[in-house]
């Protein structure tokens, strides 16, 4: 990396290789936005990444209605992968599901499990419209990672399945007035958050079988779903990951 590369405040997500000198074919969606919105032509830079090759400085070149061009100066961040944390959550409201995609991006998730549990409220999900928020939260936010959000599933199929070496930490509400000092599971590990109505019985009966499973409590309160999320991965990430 450079030292004298500066980092550009427009940042894009592309899925093209980036390098020195490498040409860079933007989307219409990304030409729309640049030249319509942001008003930015032939000369503006602006920052590329793609979760391999770290952020790169770019020169526009190109900017038209069907699409814009630009060419990397000069990588300006080298890649910063998160740790092997995932978020497994049951969809709620729209607007609510919306901000636990955006901020388990920005905190660091490296992969977002949204899962139908037996008193989930939504029955389905935008899985692409999902994916673009973690598009945008990564933006947004500096990094240069995007988390795949995955698409739904029911949550005793994804149990059945879990993987042997992967700890799951489990919000579980029956424990609000519990406090534990035993330190949180390293990576691989998964944080799980059930939906607004809580888990049913017989989902807490197999949580509690599952050797991978660590039952943990958020604080005396109970917490809304979105909330319980954000408290979940800061925690985590304050204690293992790269928070700070």
């Amino acid at each position: 990396m450079d030292s004298n590369i500066i980092r550009a405040k427009i940042r894009l997500f592309v899925e093209q290789a980036l390098g020195q000198g490498q040409e860079i074919a933007l989307s219409q969606a990304h030409a729309h936005y640049l030249g319509n919105v942001l008003r930015k032509g032939t000369g503006a830079q602006i920052a590329l990444f793609n979760n391999r090759d770290g952020e790169w400085l770019a020169e526009l070149t190109e900017v038209g209605r069907r699409g814009a061009q630009a060419v990397c100066l000069g990588q300006s961040a080298p890649q910063r992968m998160p740790p092997d944390l995932w978020l497994v959550f049951a969809p709620i409201k729209k607007a609510r599901t919306d901000f636990i995609v955006e901020k388990a991006a920005e905190l660091g998730a490296a992969r977002i499990v949204p899962v139908q549990t037996e008193f989930t409220n939504s029955e389905r999900i935008r899985q692409d419209r999902l994916q673009a928020h973690a598009v945008e939260a990564a933006e947004q936010c500096g990094g240069t990672y995007v988390p795949e959000v995955a698409d739904l599933q029911p949550l005793s199929r994804l149990l059945q399945d879990w993987p042997e070496g992967r700890a799951l930490i489990w919000a579980d509400e029956g424990l609000a007035e519990t406090v534990s000092t035993a330190p949180l599971p390293a990576a691989p590990a998964a944080i799980l958050i059930g939906p607004e109505g809580g888990f049913s019985q017989a989902e807490r009966a197999r949580l509690r079988g599952m050797a991978q499973v660590r039952p943990i409590a958020l604080g005396p309160r109970i917490l809304r779903a979105d909330t319980a999320a954000v408290a979940a991965l800061t925690l985590w990430q304050n204690a293992q990951g790269d928070w700070g």
